[in-house]
């Protein structure tokens, strides 16, 4: 799969759509300081279909994002031609998509920033061990930080939802390699860190 990917379309689509976008649904940044500069994989809580578009907006134009998505969207032909424009990755979530995390890894060792949601699907209520351990992996593999973010499940139209950037961190490298069971626990802590993040949590 090629990449064909235009940054001019990204921010043409960003002062066309997110005007739109916010004004049904506005929302509040939290945490401005943590959208640090250069390459992150920025984990979120996933509940909803606008939370990519959301993220981007709170992003800022500046900060163009990779979103992976499920690869059964770029099968719809003008659909497809937007995500790819928008420089999306495909993603197959019913094997180990190698293609996907070479796209991955390429975006983030170029310096961009990748967008995942480590439950791997929208879910209407916050379940840590749903998190799968792609995401970790591909932090490490990539040694960039991860970005952990929250949004509310229910975001009401004209209301403002909050956005919030946690602290970026790094997934420790070790001289051994990790084990299943390993990853399953990293995953577990991203998840908790997000859901930390939920000012109904504190």
């Amino acid at each position: 799969m090629s990449k064909k990917v235009s940054p001019k379309f990204y921010r043409n689509c960003f002062h066309i759509v997110g005007p739109v976008i916010l004004f049904f649904r506005p929302i509040e940044t939290v945490g401005h300081d943590n959208r640090i500069s250069g390459p992150a994989l920025i984990c979120s809580n996933h509940s909803a279909l606008i939370d990519p578009f959301l993220i981007a907006l709170a992003l800022g134009i500046d900060m163009q994002i990779r979103v992976i998505a499920k690869i059964s969207l770029f099968k719809i032909p003008v659909v497809s031609f937007f995500l790819w424009k928008l420089g999306m990755i495909p993603v197959d979530r019913s094997t180990v998509d190698v293609t996907s995390v070479k796209m991955s890894l390429s975006y983030l060792k170029s310096g961009d920033k990748v967008a995942i949601f480590p439950e791997g699907t929208r879910i209407s209520s916050f379940d840590a061990t749903a998190a799968k351990s792609g995401a970790v992996k591909l932090a490490e593999r990539a040694k960039v930080p991860i970005i952990p973010v929250f949004m509310p499940r229910k975001k009401p139209f004209f209301k403002k939802s909050k956005v919030i950037f946690g602290e970026p961190y790094y997934i420790e490298k070790l001289d051994e390699k990790r084990t299943p069971d390993d990853y399953a626990k990293l995953s577990e802590e991203l998840m908790e860190k997000i859901q930390s993040l939920d000012p109904g949590e504190k």
